[in-house]
């Protein structure tokens, strides 16, 4: 009897929240048609899905290129291109305090929800951004230095300016708020989805990825951008000491390089086992994650941490950082390292590709927790959160 009370009046709140029209603006210049990353992803999974689900409403999103015809939205969507790209921390701040802020009101824009965290400064709007990590904050120096001091400059302006702020892990909103001293009444946690290609592959499928990519061999995985913090170097090394005692798993690594290229120094041995795949479609990746012998995610900083997601979807165990937000994230889907130990990252490889049994329950619980994270229930989530006043 409580709980049906408790969704009767749930959806009497989402009925009310419907019947508030407005338009809605939305910073889209991370929805890209090739090579999209995590705010991209992030973007374009919850945009579509909000926007299809409310028909009533207007949305205008906001591009900083040409929209890529590949994107279709539905006949309550506009889209607007505005000058100049978005490349530079000087051209951010003239999109943003320009050419956003006299759309805004062009285009009688009643909210703007930004997904990449960024605001208007100087516009009236009523502005909700979505911060997803604050990276910057504790390792600036693994970022050019003039995005480094936009972002540490930027950033806790853009926390007080925004009516409220979206983030994607409990661990981010604590961050946020002791970094900041933003109140906890203002900050909520959505966790990111999960596409629907990622999934648990057949043994044929399995084998017939191997062999296009590793020869055929079981392989460590790793996915993301090769950034500093994503920690692929000590990854590598870890790897190349776990090759001295096995000759039987590979490593694939499958993401472009961001802001610098990684220099890895291998040895000839390593190399022939180490495989650059750079960035891959969502249906190639599935297949990369679904046949991979095991995720192994050792960043030293993370705000969610998809790639840990998309493993557990496909039942592959997981080698994760103990840091962060990973653990929260993943759960008993993996067993945990420090990531500044090369020596803890390989004995973690050995010890998963030594023990059966352990890799079986990894994989287990990873199908079990990955029913926690839907697209569907953060669009959900975040249109609840877009409407409040």
């Amino acid at each position: 009897m409580v709980r049906k009370q408790q969704l009767d009046k749930k959806k009497e709140r989402i009925t009310s929240i419907n019947f508030r029209i407005l338009i809605i603006g939305i910073n889209a210049r991370n929805i890209l048609g090739s090579k999209m990353e995590g705010f991209g992803n992030y973007s374009f999974e919850l945009v579509r899905r909000i926007t299809k689900n409310h028909p009533e409403q207007t949305f205008v999103l906001f591009f900083d290129r040409a929209v890529d015809p590949k994107f279709e939205f539905t006949s309550n969507v506009q889209t607007v291109v505005l000058f100049p790209p978005t490349r530079h921390p000087l051209l951010w701040i003239f999109w943003f305090e320009w050419s956003l802020k006299r759309a805004l009101k062009k285009h009688h824009i009643d909210l703007l929800w930004s997904p990449d965290g960024f605001c208007s400064l100087s516009s009236s709007v009523p502005q909700i951004a979505t911060i997803h990590d604050l990276n910057f904050e504790h390792y600036p120096q693994d970022l050019p230095w003039l995005v480094s001091r936009y972002f540490r400059f930027f950033f806790p302006k853009f926390a007080r300016k925004a009516k409220r702020i979206l983030t994607v892990s409990d661990f981010s909103k604590q961050d946020i708020i002791q970094t900041y001293g933003i109140s906890s009444t203002k900050i909520s946690s959505v966790y990111n989805g999960i596409s629907d290609e990622f999934r648990e592959l057949r043994m044929e499928e399995v084998t017939a990825t191997r062999l296009i990519y590793t020869n055929g061999k079981p392989y460590f995985l790793f996915v993301g951008s090769l950034h500093p913090r994503k920690n692929v170097q000590r990854l590598v090394q870890a790897f190349s000491a776990f090759c001295l005692v096995n000759f039987e798993i590979d490593l694939v690594i499958v993401g472009n390089a961001m802001w610098k290229q990684e220099a890895f120094n291998l040895s000839k041995e390593t190399k022939d086992r180490v495989h650059f795949l750079g960035h891959l479609s969502t249906t190639e990746l599935s297949l990369v994650t679904g046949a991979a012998f095991a995720l192994s995610y050792v960043p030293y900083f993370e705000g969610f941490g998809i790639p840990l997601v998309e493993a557990m979807c496909c039942g592959v165990p997981i080698i994760s950082a103990d840091a962060s937000c990973l653990p929260e994230i993943a759960g008993d889907a993996a067993i945990y390292c420090d990531p500044f130990s090369v020596m803890d990252i390989t004995d973690k490889m050995s010890e998963l590709a030594g023990k059966p049994a352990l890799h079986s329950s990894l994989s287990k619980n990873a199908l079990s927790r990955s029913t926690q994270f839907s697209w569907d229930k953060s669009a959900e989530d975040v249109w609840e959160i877009l409407m409040e006043k």
